[in-house]
């Protein structure tokens, strides 16, 4: 399931869940409109981010000692490259689960509702990466093999088993390290393009938009990117309070 939140509602960081929401089936984050977009920016920006654990903070910290503190498309591209990982865990652990309780029905659709759920995420992380690698190139930005192919693997490779065995021991604690990992990418992209007034007057390129949508500018694309952030970790904060996989009764 997907958890979309109203525009007129501002992200809840402390609960896990948004004021005014309400639940749509498999169809991924919301497109919003341009005064939509806006107003999304400046509630990311009027909100508190949540207080990260030990392990986020030590990424985050490892991502600005190799690419720098500032913010930059380049060091997003890392980002998006990471932010596909825990959703291909969990995926797994759903498929090894689907296989284990295939007899129980309700229970096996349930498991496979998330496979779902984890899949429509990963494309959506897909698309951002594709999406940033394009304005990327398109600015000329060079990238090297040991900093932007091999570096952000050996971090995926690191998150991806971190995800996967924390979701084992208990899975509230792989969803909250993913909330913590969408919220810090949530505030970073509608910080960048407030540091980056230029960019509302960038057209943006439209290599992916029949898939991912059509926008005006730059600037509202990347707020697009943010808002999806913003829709995942909320999708973390309600799953991490979902009922586990084992607890549905037999059918």
């Amino acid at each position: 399931m997907t958890l979309t939140a109203s525009p007129a509602a501002g992200p809840n960081t402390t609960g896990t869940r948004a004021t005014e929401t309400h639940i749509k089936p498999h169809d991924g984050p919301p497109k919003l409109s341009p005064w939509e977009l806006r107003a999304a920016q400046i509630e990311t920006l009027e909100a508190p981010r949540l207080r990260y654990g030990l392990l986020a903070r030590m990424l985050f910290k490892q991502m600005d000692l190799v690419y720098g503190r500032e913010r930059t498309l380049v060091k997003f591209t890392m980002l998006e490259f990471i932010a596909r990982v825990p959703y291909q865990a969990w995926e797994r652990v759903g498929y090894h689960s689907l296989s284990r309780h295939r007899r129980r029905s309700a229970l096996a659709k349930r498991v496979y509702e998330r496979i779902e759920e984890t899949r429509e995420e990963q494309d959506n992380e897909q698309w951002h990466l594709l999406i940033l690698q394009d304005l990327v190139q398109r600015d000329g930005h060079k990238q090297s093999f040991l900093l932007h192919r091999a570096a952000p693997w050996l971090v995926a490779f690191f998150y991806y088993h971190v995800s996967w065995l924390l979701f084992l021991v208990k899975p509230e604690l792989s969803y909250r390290l993913n909330a913590d990992f969408e919220d810090h990418a949530e505030h970073e992209y509608m910080s960048f393009v407030a540091e980056h007034p230029e960019l509302e007057h960038r057209p943006a390129p439209t290599t992916y938009a029949d898939e991912y949508g059509h926008y005006d500018s730059v600037a509202d694309l990347l707020r697009q990117i943010g808002h999806d952030e913003r829709i995942h970790k909320l999708d973390s904060l309600v799953n991490m309070c979902a009922p586990r996989f084992q607890d549905a009764p037999a059918r």
